[in-house]
């Protein structure tokens, strides 16, 4: 079975980010790695509006620290992770997350969730899912928030 040292979370601010997060930490109690979640605010509504993007970064970042926070706390206080880091960008979702987020770090192991766009929406907008697994140089593993077992609530 693969070791995994470094795994970055791709989390998407909605219904699977927790399940993407207790995966995640999961993984990496078992094989004692770091953890980065990491999260893209979609720069592109925002992009003609002149919106500052470092205020919009912090705040995002916040709400997703306290969206999260019993699973940081947790793993923080778990001797078998080393460290967990919870880092926020703005941009195109799919390229900033590879660029900005996920080469820099160079995981083992890139996690995300699945979700479940219909067949309109993805011809139009792709999957970032998909993106990741053609794109990154490491294992993806794609995350159904109905496939976690209570070994995943550590």
């Amino acid at each position: 079975m693969a070791r995994y040292n470094r795994i970055f979370a791709a989390l998407d601010g909605g219904q699977t980010q927790e399940a993407v997060t207790r995966r995640a930490l999961s993984i990496a109690h078992d094989n004692n790695a770091e953890v980065v979640l990491g999260h893209v605010i979609d720069s592109v509504p925002y992009e003609a509006n002149g919106i500052d993007f470092g205020a919009l970064i912090e705040d995002g970042k916040a709400r997703l620290v306290e969206a999260l926070e019993p699973y940081l706390t947790r793993a923080q206080g778990d001797e078998c992770i080393p460290s967990v880091d919870v880092q926020v960008r703005a941009g195109r979702v799919s390229e900033t997350l590879v660029e900005a987020l996920i080469e820099p770090f160079e995981p083992d192991l890139v996690i995300c969730g699945v979700r479940g766009l219909s067949t309109i929406k993805y011809a139009f907008v792709g999957s970032v899912s998909t993106h990741l697994i053609r794109s990154v140089k490491c294992d993806v593993l794609v995350v159904r928030p109905e496939s976690l077992s209570d070994d995943d609530h550590r």
